[in-house]
């Protein structure tokens, strides 16, 4: 294998310096040494640049970048217009990557050159805190699924990328940015806007990304519907009539089936019998005048 191939990895950082060393430990670990590693303090107000400064006294291929916080969007898009490698490696400050991830990237475009590779994904798992304990990844990702139609229309209906799981030739990225309006749901509208040009895309099934469970994380700590709207609103611009038309009707279609769910999940509670033994003992003692205590009661014992 070719070792003049410069790998970029881009790490925005926001409040995550206590996973950061272990996160740049993964990168330190790669096989493949011809990278550059990219830390981009987005205005973070804990330790993060003191992690940062030492690992790049370690190791002059860490690079340390400081700019105001602006989001995770506008950190990537930094990241791109600072990077120098041929192929580009997101990943996020909580989240690690195999010591074989760039070298067995660069081996399957290397031994499918004449196709023309231009991303290589490769599967994942998750964990909380111990890396060596590891749970089944949130989907399945298989080389199909990585098309425009599928990215368009599944996306979020058990079916997401996880961006460390991608490696990306960095000239496919020369007019494509990250929207910086985007609070969540922003890497849906890179991956669609990436693949509209049907980029040639190769699979690797194997764990080579770890996805850290962080529920202090920006995904798990807030609602997404509102970005998911804003997600709906860009894609009025960028699709077809058609492609926004099919769009709208399966998005009503996912959110119908979901409505009949919960009103079905309700019913059933409410014919169960846990349910009516618990609205009779209510009545009980609504008309005993005795409910405000019950309930008193039972949040001192934390019932």
């Amino acid at each position: 294998m070719q070792k003049n191939k410069l790998v970029s990895i881009i790490i925005p950082c926001y409040s995550q310096a206590a996973f950061l060393d272990e996160t740049l430990s993964s990168v330190f670990a790669q096989i493949y040494e011809n990278w550059e590693c990219l830390i981009i303090n987005d205005g973070s107000p804990d330790n993060t640049e003191e992690i940062a400064q030492k690992w790049i006294e370690k190791d002059n291929r860490f690079k340390y970048f400081f700019k105001e916080n602006s989001g995770v969007s506008n950190t990537r898009n930094f990241g791109l217009e600072k990077a120098t490698g041929e192929y580009i490696q997101f990943l996020d400050a909580d989240d690690l990557i195999a010591d074989t991830k760039l070298e067995l990237s660069l081996q399957m475009i290397e031994s499918n050159v004449s196709e023309e590779v231009e991303i290589v994904f490769t599967n994942f798992k998750m964990f909380t805190t111990n890396a060596k304990v590891t749970t089944e990844p949130y989907c399945i990702l298989k080389q199909e699924l990585f098309t425009y139609e599928k990215l368009l229309y599944e996306w979020n209906d058990g079916f997401s990328i996880p961006i460390q799981t991608a490696f990306i030739k960095s000239s496919l990225l020369q007019n494509i940015r990250f929207p910086e309006h985007m609070t969540a749901q922003e890497d849906w509208i890179f991956w669609v806007n990436l693949f509209k040009n049907n980029p040639k895309v190769l699979f690797i099934n194997q764990t080579l990304a770890l996805y850290r469970l962080n529920m202090a994380s920006r995904t798990m700590s807030r609602d997404m519907l509102e970005d998911q709207l804003k997600a709906y609103e860009y894609f009025k611009n960028l699709l077809s009539e058609e492609e926004f038309y099919k769009m709208s009707l399966v998005l009503i279609s996912r959110f119908y089936k979901k409505s009949c769910y919960f009103i079905k999940k309700y019913n059933d509670t409410k014919n169960s019998n846990t349910y009516k033994i618990g609205n009779l003992i209510k009545k009980s003692l609504q008309k005993l005048h005795i409910l405000n205590l019950a309930k008193s009661i039972l949040r001192k014992l934390k019932f």
